[in-house]
């Protein structure tokens, strides 16, 4: 950790000269007060750019020659025909452009118009971001000078990394949960570096040739950025303590070994460190492409910005309903993060129903169709007005691009039809279950109970099983396992088909940079590794940027891989797991199979796609009877994934603001080590309290989510795939859904590529519909729907006709609900819920009355002793 120079944040911002393949750009200073011809600003509008921008690339394009513009274009064409971001105008207009190809270069004259546009969108995509979305947010200009690792930084980002880790770690066993997220730490971290930096003294010491000072001038932006980093990374639990869990507690497993502070340790440690190695290798196909845009980042920086750049906030702009803006984003998110504090005690306290707003089963709460189709809870959810609640969208829709937040809807549509059939049919004796759950149900219709299939040592034990019954699923969970297995298969199927060029050239840049290592040929440039073009996309103006600043070593992430690995076989080998330590390596094969796809749908659509359910069924085939072992595969393959991911969206976070890559590694290696040390501590004390994860627990540590892995561990290890979808089995059919999921992306390919100009085919992204198919059981329609008319005002019509308004204030309005939210509901906690204070009127008490609420909504019904499905001794 090394802290940055002793220079002070610069007033203006500057402006540096660039490279694109090799040749030296000057980036000229240009007039704001420049007026635009009319005929520019119509190609502005048709390209979706803000005059500012729009002026920065006339000065740039004035320097292309129609040779390079054809060239860029032709890579452009390459790399984005096919991308939903971006705009399918610019694509037609670099179809004409490359169609005259010949009649350019012979007769430039006839064509002028056209390629002064193309030589500005060239321009545009040197020295900016392609996607409207990156512009209104990410600055194209860098400061190098500004510090970064200070010491007040790493002090801030230590402290908040602590408070956060503590909070979420002691409130995850808790129904409702409380949990800080990262957006809070950013809220709190300007006031606290703003005041430190106007009371502490310019004091210091130099190590070598770097002064360290307490003081190296204003709280700047990437100071910011850094702690924000820092409580990304420590907000989390480490998944192995549900492992440890569901050991410990008697009411589960009872193994008391399990409580040994040192296995814990080992295993959390080797969980969280273990996902870096595999961002590392993945920064060539995640962080630097330009078309991972990974919009989750875009609030982030949306909320940076309105704290630091203060010369963007001085314009007037034109917003909806002929308004004139000038409020700055400050206030602007000051306004609305208040407005959203005193607003979220109506659903999250004083009135339930507001989140809920079943309106239709309140006027027949008993009604078994009406609660089922339109329910809120347990039902469906097929409701026009279904939520006033911002807090339950499962997408952003000021964040995630519509296109992705339609295909989710979408998705979940489709399906629901799907659900629908199979209940009224009664398939797999669904009619005899709620419609929609995510829990496990026996042939009575009662929830499974899984130690009437076990031993004294938590294993299978057939005799039991074949005494008491299969474990069954409500309707909607056999859809969401079927699309479970058709995602898997359609998100490798995607990535190879759409993405198959950037894939293969960061697998050959990987390549050569292992024959580098082993030959050590070739001298090392400033970034501490061999000099190659290959390795970014040159076109991007950030990896342009990013250059400056020497990259993190790939042996830096392969010694935290070794790292890991080491630990987490030491830790699975020496207690009584009953479980191999080459389950580590098992579960790092099947996250490099899916880390690349999942992280570029990631990247581009802001949906994530998760490896729990193949991570299960592939472990529980493996280790079949033994959950705990199941437990060790699924942490492993399905959490690296899901860590490399994390860690690849805050890199590319940082590579948006500049901040150095060695900056970076480091303040996301600290904070995985003490947010560890203190979930690992804090575990230690709540296993001691008494009838904690039972009804009967203090504090309403109930552990919801403990209480799902145990029930999942037995499900999927315990009794094992086989006998639910082997030859034979319950759910058999369902694999089904892996041929279907690669015959979807087969099919939607084909369609693109017989008609490239369809909108609505380019638009369609069959991965992310098959992710919203995942959201039933315990989500329905209630969380997806409200966020489509949202994001159709956002994206469809405010960022149509108002750019420069929906640029400022778009993201800023997304990251002020969601501190509004979180605030609100930590101090709803603390102030009232933690003392017992309920508020007892129709508002709240409608939320349980009805079949809807109590999950009693069955289409067919037993009779006392009678069961369904088959007959005691006809299974096993």
């Amino acid at each position: 950790m090394t802290a940055a120079n002793d220079m002070s944040e610069a007033k203006e911002p500057v402006t540096f000269a660039t490279t694109v393949e090799g040749e030296k750009i000057k980036l000229s200073d240009t007039n704001s007060s420049e007026q635009l011809p009319a005929s520019l600003k119509e190609t502005g509008r048709e390209f979706n750019v803000t005059e500012s921008d729009l002026l920065e690339a006339k000065h740039l394009a004035a320097t292309f020659t129609l040779d390079k513009t054809i060239a860029m274009m032709k890579k452009v064409h390459k790399q984005h025909a096919s991308d939903p971001n971006f705009p399918i105008e610019i694509i037609n207009h670099i179809d004409e452009f490359l169609g005259h190809e010949a009649d350019l270069v012979a007769n430039p004259q006839k064509y002028e118009h056209l390629i002064e546009e193309m030589k500005i969108e060239a321009a545009l995509m040197t020295n900016n971001s392609p996607y409207t979305e990156v512009r209104a947010v990410v600055d194209n200009h860098d400061d190098p000078s500004l510090p970064v690792s200070t010491i007040r930084a790493w002090g801030i980002g230590v402290l908040f990394a602590i408070c956060i880790s503590s909070i979420n770690s002691f409130f995850d066993i808790r129904l409702p949960a409380v949990s800080i997220s990262g957006t809070v730490v950013q809220l709190l971290a300007y006031p606290f570096g703003t005041f430190l930096a106007r009371v502490l003294p310019d004091k210091g010491i130099t190590l070598f040739g770097v002064r360290h000072s307490l003081n190296p001038g204003p709280f700047n932006k990437k100071e910011h950025m850094l702690i924000t980093i820092m409580a990304s990374v420590a907000k989390s639990v480490p998944y192995t303590n549900y492992i440890a869990w569901i050991q410990v507690l008697p009411q589960y497993f009872g193994q008391e070994w399990a409580r040994s502070i040192a296995y814990q340790l080992l295993i959390g440690l080797s969980t969280n460190f273990i996902g870096y190695g595999l961002a590392g290798i993945c920064r060539r196909f995640l962080v630097y492409p330009a078309f991972c845009v990974w919009p989750t980042s875009l609030v982030t920086i949306a909320l940076n910005s309105a704290f630091h750049d203060k010369e963007l906030e001085k314009t007037t702009i034109e917003g909806p309903f002929k308004t004139r803006w000038t409020v700055s984003r400050m206030k602007y998110f000051c306004w609305l993060c208040g407005a959203m504090f005193a607003y979220f005690w109506l659903p999250n306290y004083l009135c339930g129903a507001l989140t809920y707003f079943s309106w239709m089963t309140w006027i027949s709460p008993q009604n078994v169709h009406l609660a089922s189709i339109t329910g809120g809870q347990t039902g469906l959810g097929l409701n026009p007005l279904p939520s006033l609640d911002w807090n339950v969208f499962a997408l952003d829709p000021l964040m995630v691009p519509f296109f992705s937040t339609f295909n989710y809807f979408f998705g979940a549509f489709l399906s629901m039809f799907v659900i629908i059939g199979l209940y009224y049919t009664n398939t797999y004796y669904t009619a005899y279950l709620p419609i929609n759950s995510n829990r496990p149900f026996d042939h009575f219709g009662h929830i499974y109970k899984v130690r009437s299939i076990v031993d004294d040592n938590g294993l299978f034990d057939a005799k039991k099983y074949e005494a008491y019954s299969p474990p069954y699923l409500a309707a909607s969970n056999v859809v969401v396992y079927t699309f479970f297995f058709a995602l898997y298969a359609a998100t490798v199927t995607y990535a190879a088909l759409y993405h198959r060029l950037e894939i293969k050239l960061g697998l050959n840049e990987l390549w050569q940079r292992a024959k580098f290592t082993m030959r050590r040929l070739r001298s090392k440039n400033a970034r501490g590794e061999e000099s190659t073009e290959e390795d970014v996309d040159l076109l991007d103006v950030h990896n342009r940027l990013m250059r400056a600043y020497p990259e993190v070593p790939q042996w830096w992430y392969m010694t935290c891989l070794a790292f890991a690995i080491a630990v987490g076989m030491v830790g699975v080998s020496l207690w009584p797991t009953n479980t191999t330590p080459f389950v580590v390596l098992y579960g790092i094969a099947l996250c490099l199979v899916f880390v690349v796809p999942i992280g570029i749908i990631a990247g581009m659509t802001g949906v994530e796609v998760t490896l729990n359910v193949i991570a299960e069924f592939i472990g529980g085939v493996w280790m079949e009877g033994n959950a705990i072992g199941m437990c060790f595969f699924k942490s492993y393959g399905y959490v690296t994934c899901a860590h490399a991911i994390a860690f690849s969206s805050d890199l590319k976070l940082a590579h948006y603001v500049k901040i150095p890559p060695r900056f970076t590694f480091c303040a996301q290696m600290v904070p995985t080590l003490v947010s560890t040390l203190i979930s690992v501590a804090i575990m230690q004390y709540q296993t001691r309290i008494e009838s904690v994860c039972t009804p009967d627990a203090p504090f309403r540590f109930l552990c919801p989510g403990v209480n799902t892995f145990f029930t999942a561990a037995v499900f999927w290890g315990t009794v094992g795939p086989r006998k639910i979808w082997g030859v034979g089995g319950q759910y058999s059919m369902t694999l089904l859904g892996f041929p279907f999921g690669f015959l979807a992306v087969m099919l939607f390919w084909y369609l693109n590529k017989k008609w490239p100009k369809s909108v609505i085919l380019r638009n369609v992204h069959p991965v992310v519909m098959m992710s919203g198919a995942l959201n039933w059981a315990p989500l329905n329609l209630a969380y997806m729907w409200p966020a489509v008319p949202v994001g159709a005002f956002s994206w469809l019509f405010v960022k149509k006709r108002y750019l420069a308004f929906w640029s400022k204030y778009n993201y800023v309005t997304s990251a002020a609900f969601g501190c509004g939210i979180a605030i609100s509901g930590v101090v709803t906690f603390f102030a009232v819920q933690l003392w017992g204070f309920q508020v007892n009127w129709w508002g709240n008490d409608v939320l349980n009355t009805g079949c809807d609420a109590e999950g009693t909504c069955t289409l067919l019904n037993l009779t006392d002793g009678e069961y369904f499905g088959p007959r005691l001794g006809e299974f096993s």
